[in-house]
């Protein structure tokens, strides 16, 4: 049997009974290293588990599958995934060969991002198409991620954005050269996120368009969610693009249209409360 087992959002505990329940009596267990991560390493995870992981990082889950499935052919074998298993396409790829190859496997879910987002008061159901934003490079600057949100916006729904996260990537260089030499893990900021919005709303008004987002859009900047020290800020794209909010995982919102109950949920959270009732004001005349 392949068990795909989701961790939750915050630390070792976060694991549910059954799913702890299923580490424990599973002959391998692998612990997927790269969509997300917890706030503690795999040292407490093993400790707190009672079982030795193995660290599966991009290249063995999406090249080395087959090492994870002949295994589950023959033992059970848990793959743990942190937040929820069907978080990440990948994993509905592992499915997909396990069926194949005539292996059964069971999920055990748990709390993901895609609904922790309502802890800052927007409800869930007023949520559109969720998009990634990546990391620029001075040669590579993707925005169609803005037309999506933007298409959100023109329906009234918010727009969760995933921030990008670079682990065990290569340069240009050491890929071309085939070294197994690695950059430093990377993770991007709300602030980060915020100044490439601004960016293409500058950009696409050089263009002679008129954004669906502006630098006075109220958006949302979410911080190690799940955790006991995360953070919430609510204001303008401009007033996120400097907030402070420590150490990763980020995440952001651009809201769509508002209930008065999610407005006042957000003024919980407000960087400045006075100009943020000062917005609604406006907003609402």
């Amino acid at each position: 049997m392949l068990y795909l087992i989701g961790l939750g959002l915050g630390d070792a505990k976060d694991i549910t009974v059954k799913g702890l329940e299923v580490v424990k009596e599973c002959h391998k267990v692998y612990l997927e290293a790269y969509t997300s991560m917890l706030t503690v390493g795999k040292e407490v995870l093993e400790e707190f588990y009672g079982r030795e992981l193995i660290l599966a990082d991009r290249e063995t889950v999406e090249q080395e599958a087959d090492n994870i499935l002949k295994d589950a052919d023959l033992f059970d074998v848990a793959f743990l995934v942190v937040g929820d298993p069907f978080g990440a396409t990948t994993h509905s790829d592992l499915v997909l060969r396990a069926v194949k190859l005539g292996i059964p496997y069971r999920v055990i879910h748990n709390a993901s991002i895609m609904n922790a987002v309502g802890c800052c008061g927007l409800q869930l159901y007023n949520f559109g198409e969720t998009v990634s934003v990546v990391f620029w490079t001075d040669t590579w600057k993707p925005e169609s991620f803005f037309d999506k949100i933007g298409k959100n916006r023109q329906n009234g729904m918010h727009t969760l954005c995933l921030l990008d996260i670079k682990v065990k990537e290569q340069n240009l260089e050491n890929l071309m050269k085939g070294k197994k030499i690695y950059e430093p893990p990377r993770y991007m900021s709300v602030n980060q996120a915020a100044e490439q919005l601004l960016a293409i709303v500058q950009n696409r008004r050089l263009q002679g368009e008129e954004p669906e987002i502006t630098e006075d859009t109220i958006c949302v900047g979410l911080a190690r969610v799940g955790a006991t020290d995360q953070k919430i800020a609510s204001g303008t794209l401009q007033e996120l693009s400097i907030v402070e909010l420590g150490g990763p995982l980020h995440s952001m919102i651009i809201t769509g249209a508002m209930h008065p109950l999610e407005i006042e949920m957000l003024k919980l959270f407000a960087v400045d409360k006075l100009s943020f009732e000062n917005k609604m004001r406006q907003r609402n005349t």
